[in-house]
């Protein structure tokens, strides 16, 4: 199946499926069928970001896996990232983004380009594309419905213990109502997140995407949280993929630096999301073409899946 698996996903750069038979086409949807029944009715959370969002064949091959995922019965929900998106907006008005353990130092002028380029530009494309492929996506930020609660995130500095950093409009979680979210899945649409919070003064926080995808799963109980990424999963201090990892050995790697930087928020929230009762959480490479339908659909084994014990 793995073999045929690749022929159909495309690794070559035509992605030409003509010369794949009818047989072996009809063989692989029916072998998805299991998946299809097992996952029926669940809630899927897709932390959406990388070369998945920029690339415009995977971006349009993502929109249509999204459709397909909530055609079959799952409940797809999209939360986005957009880190290039804004350094390039940056860039335009002559700033440089500048990152303290993996969260973006947010400066007034910062936060209101993350809130128009997030909440705008980059949300609404993944909208438009997903409903020109047939489905229907709603946009929504964590003002929307009194989605996502936050506050000033105090950040620990790591020099100086028992102080704290201060990194500007970047949030923590309070809160989460579904409410909105729930309203929206039960009426056939698929909701696109972006990772934007609002404090009780109504001020706006960015808020990093891996954080409230893991939030947003946990509360709504999905049965997977996968993080596409732009690489092909959590890798070892050798540079070798790591298929399987566990809550002990995920602090080993904290410990000794393994997982540093931009990953280590990304880990941080797949575990909790694991330890707070999401079924299965997976770190994928949203370089290659349909790998959300390779992780959901197929048994083979992608990425790095993360466990609570």
């Amino acid at each position: 199946m793995n073999a045929t698996l690749t022929t159909l996903t495309g690794d070559d750069q035509n992605n030409d499926l003509t010369a794949v038979s009818p047989q072996i086409k009809a063989q692989i949807l029916a072998e998805a069928l299991p998946y299809i029944r097992n996952f029926h009715g669940k809630t899927i959370v897709i932390k959406y970001g990388g070369n998945a969002m920029t690339e415009e064949r995977l971006k349009h091959g993502f929109a249509r896996d999204v459709i397909l995922l909530k055609l079959v019965g799952m409940n797809p929900v999209v939360v986005h990232g957009g880190g290039p998106q804004i350094d390039n907006a940056l860039k335009k008005i002559g700033k440089q983004g500048t990152f303290v353990q993996g969260m973006r130092i947010t400066d007034e002028e910062t936060m209101e380009v993350v809130e128009w380029v997030l909440g705008g530009e980059v949300q609404q494309d993944i909208v438009m594309l997903i409903n020109h492929y047939g489905g229907q996506a709603v946009g929504l930020t964590g003002k929307d419905g009194g989605l996502i609660r936050a506050r000033k995130m105090a950040m620990p500095d790591r020099d100086k213990p028992g102080e704290f950093l201060d990194i500007g409009f970047v949030g923590e979680i309070e809160a989460i109502n579904p409410a909105v979210v729930k309203a929206l899945q039960d009426d056939a649409f698929i909701p696109i997140i972006s990772p934007i919070g609002f404090g009780q003064d109504g001020q706006a926080y960015n808020i990093n995407a891996d954080v409230v995808a893991g939030k947003i799963a946990e509360i709504l109980k999905a049965e997977k949280l996968i993080m596409m990424t732009n690489i092909a999963g959590v890798q070892d201090k050798n540079g070798n993929l790591v298929t399987d990892l566990s809550a002990r050995e995920i602090d080993e790697m904290f410990a000794d630096g393994t997982i540093s930087g931009g990953m280590l928020p990304k880990i941080s929230s797949a575990l909790d999301a694991a330890k707070s009762g999401v079924n299965t959480v997976h770190i994928i490479d949203g370089r290659i073409e349909h790998s959300l339908l390779l992780e959901v659909l197929t048994e083979q084994a992608f990425g790095t899946m993360i466990r609570s014990h």
